[in-house]
C-alpha cells in the first residue's frame, strides 16, 4: 500500500528542527528536571503499547510503567524515615487531585518514591517549585494542564481498554486511540508561551507535529471524519412531508493524502490481489491507522511519563486546595541556614476531624540538637512528624505545610519515632534502645535531619541520661539536624543550665492558663509532664480507681 510509505522515519526527518525560537527540540516531555530524563523503561513501553494498541488490553501498563519508574539521583535511604512518617498516608490523604470536579486516583506507588527520594540536584528542586508556582499564578494555564491530563487519561483507558472499550470495532478504538494522542499533543503545543518547565511540553509537540507521522496523523484523521461532502436536493409535499431526496453532487477531499478516486481504489486492491493479499475496504483502512501508528509509536510512550508528572503537580495543588479548606496555609519555602516555619502544621491530621492548631518553630542554625520537652499530648510527636514531612515536601519540590518558611537542604532523614515491645524482641528494652541507637548511627549521614521520640525512655533514668548525653555529643560530631523529644526534664534542665554543648537548644511545650497544652512551642524546658493532669484527664487518679473498685464490690 503507498500509504505505507508516507509514514517516514521520525528520527531523520526530526534532525535540525527547533521548536521553538532558539531552542534545541525536546525529545522527552519530563516535566520534573531541568535537564529531561527518560524514566520508563521505553524499549518495554513501546513493546506493550503495540500489544496495546493491536489487541485493546494491557493489564494496567500505565500503572505498571510508573511504578517502575526511575527517580533522579538521591542521597536519601526510604527504609530510614517513610514509614514512621507514614508517607504513603500522607499521599493517600492529602495529595488528591482535583479535576474538573473529578477526584482522579493517582499514581500513588509512583508518589511516594518520588517523595521519598528527593533530587539531590537543587537545580532540580527549582525546577519543579517554577513548574508549579507558574501553574498556581495562572489559571488559564493550570485550566489548560489539566485539560491534557483529561486527555491523557482518555487515551490510557483507550489503550489499557479499561471500561470494555476494547470490545467495539478494532479500527474504530485504533482511531480513536489516534485521535486521543493527537488532541494530548495539540493541547501540549500552547503550552509555547509558559515562563517554566512548562514550555517543554510545547517544544515536544511542535517536534513532532513538524514530522511527517504527525502530518499524516491529522490526514487519516481527517479523512476518516470527513472523505468527502454531499449536495442533497429534499423534495417535500404539501402536507410538509419528506417524499424523497435526489443527489445533486459529491465531491471528495482531493488535497487529502489518504484521498483517492474510485479507479485507483480498484487497482490498489487488483495490486494486492496479484500479491496474495486479500483485503476489503475495513481491511484496508486498518493497514493505514497502523502505518500511521508506526510512525508515531516512539512519541506515544512518553505519555505514560508525562501522566506521572502531570499528576505531581496536580497532587500538590489538591493538598493546597484542602488545606485550605481547613483555613490553613501552605508555601513553597526559601532556601537558606535558617530553620523556621510559621503557622507549621501536621498535614496528616487534614483526614481527621477537628481543628488543626498550627504553630511556630525557629532554631537560630540548621546544624543543633533540640530537645522539646512537655507534657503527654502536647503535640511533641505531631511536631516531628511535621517537620519531617515538611522537609521531605521542601526537598521534593512541593508545597511545605506552612504559612511561610526557611529550610536548610538535608543530605538525608532518619526518622525513630515509635520502640513498641515485641514477643520476639531479641534483647530486653535497655538492650533494644542500644541497638536502636547504634543502627541510628550506622545509617545516619553528616549533614542530615534526625527526629528522635522519647530517646532512652524505656531504660533506667540515671543510665539513660548518661546514653543520652552520650548521643547528643556525637551528634556535636556529625552536625546533623536533629529534634529529640524527652521526659528527662531534669536532665533537659542540667544540660541547658550549663550550657557546656554549643550545638544544643530546648523547646518546651507551652501551657494555657488552666495548665492545658496550647500545641505551641517556646524556647525553655517544660518544668512538669503533667502527668497528674493525664492520670485525672484519662481517669487514673486514686478517686477515679477506687469508684471503679467500688462499683465492682457492689456487684459481687
Amino acid at each position: 500500500m503507498q500509504a505505507a510509505a508516507l509514514i517516514q522515519d521520525d528520527a531523520g526527518t526530526a534532525s535540525g528542527v527547533r521548536s521553538l525560537a532558539g531552542r534545541e527540540p525536546v525529545l522527552v516531555p519530563d516535566l520534573l528536571h531541568p535537564v529531561p530524563l527518560e524514566r520508563i523503561d521505553v524499549a518495554h513501553a513501546r513493546t506493550a503499547f503495540a500489544l496495546a494498541f493491536a489487541s485493546g488490553v494491557s493489564g494496567g501498563l500505565f500503572g505498571e510503567m510508573l511504578d517502575r519508574a526511575a527517580v533522579a539521583p538521591s542521597t536519601w535511604e526510604p527504609e530510614a524515615f517513610a514509614t514512621e512518617l507514614f508517607l504513603p498516608r500522607f499521599v493517600a490523604t492529602c495529595l488528591r487531585a482535583r479535576v474538573r470536579g473529578v477526584v482522579p486516583v493517582l499514581a500513588r506507588t509512583h508518589l511516594v518514591r518520588l517523595l521519598a527520594q528527593p533530587p539531590a540536584d537543587p537545580a532540580t528542586v527549582e525546577h519543579r517549585r517554577g513548574v508549579l508556582a507558574e501553574i498556581v499564578a495562572n489559571r488559564g494555564l493550570r485550566d489548560t494542564l489539566e485539560g491534557v491530563y483529561v486527555e491523557l487519561c482518555r487515551f490510557r483507558s483507550l489503550v489499557e481498554g479499561a471500561g470494555g472499550v476494547g470490545k467495539y470495532d478494532p479500527n474504530r478504538r485504533k482511531l480513536d486511540i489516534l485521535s486521543s494522542a493527537k488532541a494530548i499533543l495539540d493541547g501540549m503545543a500552547t503550552f509555547a508561551h509558559a515562563q517554566s518547565g512548562l514550555v517543554r511540553l510545547a517544544d515536544f509537540a511542535l517536534r513532532v507535529q513538524s514530522d511527517e507521522p504527525y502530518r499524516s496523523l491529522a490526514d487519516l484523521l481527517r479523512y476518516e471524519q470527513e472523505m468527502a461532502t454531499v449536495d442533497l436536493q429534499v423534495a417535500v409535499g404539501a402536507d410538509g412531508q419528506i417524499r424523497g431526496f435526489r443527489l445533486v453532487a459529491a465531491r471528495e477531499d482531493a488535497t487529502n493524502t489518504f484521498a483517492m478516486s474510485p479507479w485507483r481504489r480498484w487497482l490498489t486492491k487488483i495490486e494486492l490481489f496479484v500479491r496474495g493479499y486479500r483485503f476489503g475496504d475495513g481491511e484496508l483502512m486498518a493497514h493505514l491507522v497502523d502505518a500511521v501508528y508506526d510512525g508515531l509509536e516512539g512519541e506515544l510512550v512518553h505519555f505514560i511519563q508525562l501522566l506521572g508528572d502531570i499528576e505531581f503537580y496536580l497532587g500538590a495543588i489538591g493538598f493546597k486546595e484542602l488545606a485550605e479548606e481547613r483555613g490553613l496555609e501552605v508555601c513553597l519555602p526559601t532556601i537558606g541556614t535558617q530553620r523556621r516555619f510559621e503557622g507549621l502544621f501536621n498535614p496528616l491530621l487534614l483526614a481527621q476531624p477537628g481543628s488543626v492548631v498550627p504553630c511556630t518553630v525557629a532554631t537560630d542554625r540548621p546544624d543543633v540538637t533540640t530537645l522539646v520537652t512537655g507534657p503527654n499530648s502536647g503535640g511533641k510527636t505531631r511536631l516531628l512528624q511535621s517537620i519531617g514531612l515538611a522537609q521531605i515536601l521542601a526537598q521534593s519540590g512541593m508545597f511545605v505545610p506552612a504559612r511561610a518558611a526557611c529550610v536548610t537542604p538535608a543530605s538525608g532523614l532518619v526518622v525513630s519515632l515509635s520502640q513498641e515491645s515485641r514477643a520476639d524482641a531479641p534483647e530486653g528494652r535497655l538492650g533494644m534502645e542500644l541497638m536502636r541507637i547504634r543502627a541510628l548511627f550506622e545509617v545516619l549521614p553528616p549533614g542530615a535531619m534526625v527526629l528522635l521520640d522519647e530517646l532512652c525512655s524505656g531504660t533506667n533514668p540515671s543510665e539513660g541520661e548518661e546514653i543520652f548525653e552520650l548521643v547528643v555529643r556525637m551528634f556535636e560530631r556529625l552536625g546533623p539536624q536533629a529534634f529529640i523529644t524527652t521526659h528527662f526534664l531534669a536532665f533537659a534542665a542540667r544540660l541547658a543550665s550549663e550550657r557546656r554543648i554549643d550545638g544544643l537548644r530546648f523547646l518546651q511545650v507551652e501551657l494555657g492558663a488552666a495548665q492545658q497544652a496550647t500545641y505551641q512551642f517556646v524556647p525553655g524546658v517544660a518544668a512538669t509532664s503533667l502527668a497528674g493532669h493525664a492520670a485525672e484527664r484519662l481517669g487514673v487518679t486514686a478517686e477515679q480507681l477506687l469508684a471503679v473498685i467500688e462499683r465492682k464490690v457492689a456487684r459481687g
